[in-house]
Order: C-alpha cells, then sequence, then structure tokens
C-alpha cells in the first residue's frame, strides 16, 4: 500500500514529514533521503501499534482528495510505501525469567507492550547486521 506523507521544511530545520491519513504521526530527518527513510519506519510503526491497539487503518486517501487540505500548504506531496499488514499470529517463548523481566522493564520505559517491543528489537536486529549470527549454545528448531 502506498500513502500520501507530506514534507515540510522551514528555514534552520530539519525536513519534516507528516501523513495525513494518519494524525499524529510524524518524523524529521536532516536530508531529504534520511527523511524519506525515517518516514517509511514511523509509517510501519504507526500502522503495526493501530493493530496492537485494535484500531481500524486507514485505506489510503488519493491525490485529489488532499488538494485542498490546509496542513498540504507549504508541502510537497509524495507516496511513502508500506506493506499491507498482515494477521497478528501469537506465539510462546522460552525464556529465563530475568530475561522476561528486563524485556518488560525496557518495553515500559519505551512506553511500549512486550510483544511489540520484541517485534521491533528483532527487527532492529535483523536490519543492524545481527542477521545469520549464533551464539554457542543455541540451536535451531526445525
Amino acid at each position: 500500500m502506498e500513502y500520501i506523507a507530506y514534507l515540510h521544511k522551514d528555514r534552520g530545520s530539519d525536513y519534516g514529514v507528516s501523513f495525513p491519513d494518519f494524525p499524529g504521526c510524524i518524523t524529521a530527518g536532516r536530508t531529504l533521503d534520511e527523511a524519506s527513510r525515517m518516514a517509511e519506519d514511523a509509517l510501519a510503526l504507526h500502522i503495526q501499534g493501530m493493530i496492537e491497539d485494535g484500531d481500524l487503518v486507514p485505506e489510503p486517501s488519493r491525490l485529489e482528495h488532499i488538494a485542498k487540505d490546509a496542513a498540504r500548504q507549504g508541502a510537497i506531496a509524495f507516496m511513502v510505501k508500506v506493506e499491507a499488514p498482515d494477521a497478528t499470529v501469537r506465539v510462546n517463548i522460552t525464556a529465563r525469567e530475568s530475561q522476561i523481566a528486563k524485556i518488560d522493564e525496557l518495553a515500559e520505559a519505551a512506553g511500549m507492550t512486550r510483544s511489540g517491543y520484541m517485534v521491533r528489537a528483532a527487527i532492529a536486529g535483523q536490519r543492524s547486521g545481527m542477521r545469520g549470527t549464533r551464539r554457542k549454545g543455541l540451536r535451531s528448531r526445525q
């Protein structure tokens, strides 16, 4: 799916991005490329949060419908692609009590649920190059 985003830039500021279909979902970047990347991440996380909260995710607006949007004034509209949300699946994991306590502490500090925090941390670890890394004593199940 592709959603409309507004790119804002004031003198002496970073590039800001907002989404007319998702009030309150905003991000910024020092460069155009960074703002574009941040827009994809911010929108994906916002949609995931809506799904976790049981909120309905709106259908993308059409460009012709935003022509008179006051928030668009002085902004450039561009499209941000996100993967269509899929069904939430419940999984069980095995971990030490102390590990779960630490995860809960970190999730609370981030204002997230345990599940949301674990998913975000796993995906961030994959993006940072941890993919394929195996520690002694860990084995995969098939």
